[in-house]
């Protein structure tokens, strides 16, 4: 064993059983201390970190963007304490912080953060850490090209999770030879038993059935689990599952493989009694070996971008120019795209064609859809992942994951609203605005037309955080000049004059049926503004509050989306305060049938009709003194 405080370098595995000794120690130590955490779930994975980081791992701490560095992801974030009392060994938090574990202001949270620099992304919703170690593993196999390794801890509750066999599909799809999953399989779970408990054959059958290896271990003889990551390393051609069979509450006898002890912290007494049974508290070192330097194949670098242009009237539907924009977008080598089996649908399949390396087919699984995204983008790289629109609300625990992240990803949903006409209302996402800006920090963007859809696009780029737009089936017409732009946050001004007596705020195809009403109005000598709010999320405030005070203080709000959520309620939160607009708002208020456009958006109130009736109520009763 090393000696006190000295690095336990290339460790043997004797030193290091004391090591994972010590890591039980300080995971009851610090959740003892918070009066809250995991420390069974924390003990049973013990030595499978232990002898990872002293014999395999390749990190840098000092420098934890290395490009060759090795990730380790905790898909069970709960573990916490294990993966902090590690951080203690490896030197990089001390025994002050790590007592902090917890308390308001510590980066030491309950689940791990990117807070902490050596924390790739969060986890502690279960079921995400393995998906986005599938788009880790990507980015280092197909686009930089580098030798690190993906480790993900998984535990055995959460392979209950559709996602974990997403992951585990996709990542033997795209031979991932440098992925490791380490399943710890400790029995029981919150409430009782795991589904399959130690049933360790049924566990290697699914493994296997998804094209993974499968290595069923014992998750506490050191030998076993070194030679397990070695044979792991070995693997070509796809990826390794190590199902390590562990105990719950391993090395304290009084709590071991015993229900009701799922994230509860050791009373104080009992604490002392497992630190006297585990062993006293050391001040081992673990040195993790650093890895080699490398630079990735693909890095960023400046390039021209030069957008696609459109003629005036022209129709072109909006996720066309996606499409075509994204392509543009390729220039710049850092920009990838993903989809889920519907890109000659979203367009993205033009990506595809012209840069066929940064394309990732994710198939019908929105889950691992999202979150091999968010990998790439733990990597540096530029992810526009798309698919139906509707089909985002399956991964939008993983959106809302990967905003606690800070991720930077670009989702992009087609066929949004009762637009879509025949294929009915599954496949309309009338929710899709309300889901996206409930996102803590989130960007979301509803073009009208080719050329601001293109702009948009463009701008998305290097937006930071999640960032969506919304796009239209159907084909319409180019509104704008080539030369317009669109910042986020802006919204543009269609119809105006000194004589308005009622706004119109519209985006996306509304936007088309307020300039027929609003022309349509003019031509009775009523005079309406028309407005559109492309940004959605941030939305022009000054631009709305303007319209307000100029025509009277009605604003009629018109949307292809549910009443809750959507653009009216943008439009509402950006102008309350002491003297509010009177809003009429016109949106899809049942559940739309299939049929053609044009009727579907009459039946649901939305179209130019419905328009006309709406402005000139507002317009009516503003000169009557309202």
């Amino acid at each position: 064993m090393a000696a006190t405080g000295q690095p336990a370098a290339l460790a043997d595995l004797e030193t290091l059983h004391h090591v994972a000794q010590q890591l039980r120690v300080d995971g009851i130590r610090a959740s003892t201390r918070a009066g809250s955490g995991h420390p069974t779930s924390s003990m049973s994975a013990a030595d499978l970190i232990a002898v990872l980081a002293g014999r395999h791992l390749r990190y840098e701490f000092a420098h934890p963007k290395l490009p060759t560095n090795d990730h380790l992801i905790f898909s069970k974030g709960h573990a916490s304490p294990l993966l902090y009392a590690l951080y203690m060994a490896c030197g990089v938090v001390d025994d002050a912080e790590l007592m902090t574990y917890r308390t308001l202001g510590s980066r030491l949270q309950g689940h791990p953060t990117p807070v902490i620099p050596w924390v790739d992304v969060a986890t502690g919703s279960l079921g995400q850490g393995l998906p986005i170690g599938v788009g880790v593993a990507l980015a280092g196999k197909y686009l930089d090209r580098l030798p690190y390794r993906v480790w993900v801890l998984c535990g055995d509750s959460e392979l209950a999770e559709g996602s974990i066999w997403e992951a585990l599909d996709k990542a033997s799809h795209y031979q991932l030879d440098n992925l490791t999953v380490i399943a710890d399989v400790n029995r029981l779970g919150q409430r009782g038993e795991t589904e399959f408990g130690w049933d360790m054959e049924t566990y290697r059958r699914r493994v296997e059935a998804f094209g993974c290896r499968a290595l069923v271990i014992d998750g506490h003889n050191l030998e076993e689990i070194d030679g397990a990551y070695v044979d792991a390393r070995e693997t070509i051609g796809r990826p390794t599952v190590i199902l390590a069979k562990t105990i719950k509450g391993k090395g304290f006898s009084e709590i071991e493989n015993k229900e009701g002890w799922h994230g509860v912290a050791l009373p104080p007494d009992m604490a002392v009694r497992a630190i006297d049974q585990l062993g006293e508290e050391h001040d081992l070192r673990i040195e993790v070996r650093k890895p080699e330097r490398g630079t990735p194949a693909i890095r960023p670098q400046a390039a021209e971008v030069t957008l696609p242009t459109y003629a005036l009237g022209d129709k072109v539907a909006t996720r066309k120019a996606y499409g075509d924009a994204l392509v543009a977008l390729g220039a710049r080598p850092e920009v990838v795209a993903l989809d889920g089996e519907v890109s000659n649908s979203t367009h993205a399949d033009e990506f595809k064609k012209a840069f066929p390396d940064r394309f990732f087919e994710m198939y019908i699984a929105e889950q691992q859809l999202v979150s091999a995204a968010v990998g790439l983008q733990v990597r540096g790289y530029i992810p526009f992942a798309s698919t139906f629109a509707a089909f985002f609300s399956r991964a939008y625990d993983f959106i809302r994951m990967a905003a606690i992240s800070r991720a930077n990803i670009r989702l992009v949903g087609s066929h949004a609203g009762s637009e879509i006409g025949a294929d009915g209302p599954s496949q309309m996402a009338l929710e899709d605005l309300a889901s996206l800006r409930a996102v803590q920090g989130s960007t979301v963007l509803y073009p009208s037309d080719a050329v601001s859809a293109a702009k948009l696009v463009a701008e998305m780029a290097d937006r930071t955080g999640i960032v969506y737009l919304r796009t239209t089936r159907n084909a319409y017409p180019v509104i704008y000049d080539n030369a317009e732009a669109f910042p986020i946050g802006g919204a543009k001004v269609l119809r105006r004059s000194d004589e308005d007596r009622a706004a119109v705020v519209a985006a996306g195809v509304t936007l088309h049926s307020a300039l027929a009403a609003a022309d349509r109005l003019a031509a009775e000598g009523i005079h309406v503004r028309v407005i559109d709010c492309y940004s959605v999320k941030p939305i022009a405030a000054d631009v709305l509050a303007e319209a307000s005070r100029d025509c009277g203080g009605t604003l009629v709000v018109v949307e292809d989306h549910y009443p809750e959520g959507g653009l009216g309620a943008a439009v509402m939160e950006a102008l309350a305060g002491d003297h509010p607009p009177r809003i009429l708002h016109l949106a899809v208020r049942d559940v739309p049938g299939s049929g053609k456009t044009a009727a579907l958006l009459a039946a649901e109130g939305i179209d130019a009709d419905a328009i006309v009736a709406a402005a000139r109520h507002a317009a009516t009763t503003t000169a009557g003194g309202q």
